[in-house]
């Protein structure tokens, strides 16, 4: 009789960790379910599935599953796949008693009975069956001011679920999160038991909310650093002196130094967004250019080009 290799049945590797085989087992577990199945063989495939599922998600079976021998008597099609590793030595093969022991029902021994998934078709497709919920991953959208205060916030999210029947039909649900200080774009929050219903006892799927941020009008983000373009004036650059920042947390003073330009970044320490270490704010300075609109005006800016010439454009020609 031929091996049956739990993991080829899974679709994973043979390192594979236990989130990635349970992910594959729901996948497959849904799509062979033979109350709602419509592929070739469904139940035979869905027993596989259950079988594979009871060994490698228990990781002293899985243990035992991947250290046992190689070596087959009587003529039985062992067929093992690349990278596997047994006892070797001699005589270390299992016996054949009489008329044959198939290699699933050899684990099902050894495992206490539970590695065989067929035993509850036996008794009736939908008997004993017991299958966990998915997990399920949905997009919001908050504010910079709530990314970076944290709270609650109340979202209505659309999510699949199947019903006793088998058929798939979408539940609207109200859920009320906490946001954490400091979230960042892309951040992934996990609601424990949130997502799709379990079949039978198995518990629920958990839910992932994947944070997006809205764009801010005056702020942006830059990982945990926030950045703001400040407009000054002209003798506030050529003059110096201080002026009033807008932060998350609140307005707070900076010193501009005399002869700052356009394009001068400066940094407040520590006033990006909250976390371990705590971001930083920059200042990206503007100089705004006052229009000259009367004679008066138009005469004090000659007088300026008359008592501080100067060339920008020096050295590109």
């Amino acid at each position: 009789m031929e091996y049956k290799d739990y993991y080829k049945i899974l679709g994973v590797s043979r390192d594979a960790a236990d989130e990635e085989i349970k992910r594959a087992y729901r996948k497959l577990a849904r799509k062979y379910h033979p109350d709602v199945s419509k592929e070739k063989n469904a139940e035979e495939h869905f027993k596989e599935v259950q079988e594979a599922y009871e060994v490698l998600k228990d990781k002293e079976k899985r243990g035992s599953y991947d250290q046992l021998g190689s070596n087959w008597k009587n003529g039985q099609e062992f067929r093992p796949p690349p990278g596997w590793h047994g006892f070797g030595g001699d005589g270390a093969g299992f016996q054949d008693a009489g008329g044959g022991v198939d290699f699933s029902d050899f684990f099902a021994s050894i495992f206490g009975g539970q590695g065989h998934a067929s035993s509850g078709f036996r008794r009736g497709r939908q008997a004993n069956f017991h299958q966990p919920g998915r997990d399920e991953h949905a997009k919001i959208n908050i504010s910079l001011e709530e990314a970076f205060h944290g709270g609650s916030k109340s979202i209505q999210l659309h999510i699949p679920e199947m019903n006793a029947n088998g058929q798939m039909h979408t539940q609207t649900r109200t859920l009320k999160m906490t946001i954490p200080k400091g979230v960042t774009e892309g951040q992934q929050l996990r609601l424990t038991g949130q997502g799709g219903k379990g079949m039978g006892d198995a518990p629920a799927g958990d839910l992932y909310l994947e944070i997006h941020i809205h764009p801010h009008p005056h702020f942006s983000l830059q990982d945990k650093d926030i950045y703001l373009t400040l407009p000054i004036t002209p003798w506030e650059a050529a003059l110096g002196g201080k002026v009033t920042i807008p932060t998350l947390a609140g307005s707070v003073e900076m010193k501009i130094a005399p002869g700052s330009q356009a394009g001068q970044k400066l940094r407040l320490k520590g006033r990006g967004m909250p976390g371990t270490p705590l971001g930083d704010q920059y200042v990206l300075l503007q100089i705004v250019t006052p229009p000259a609109h009367t004679d008066a005006q138009r005469a004090l800016y000659e007088k300026m080009a008359q008592e501080m010439p100067l060339d920008p454009r020096k050295g590109l020609l």
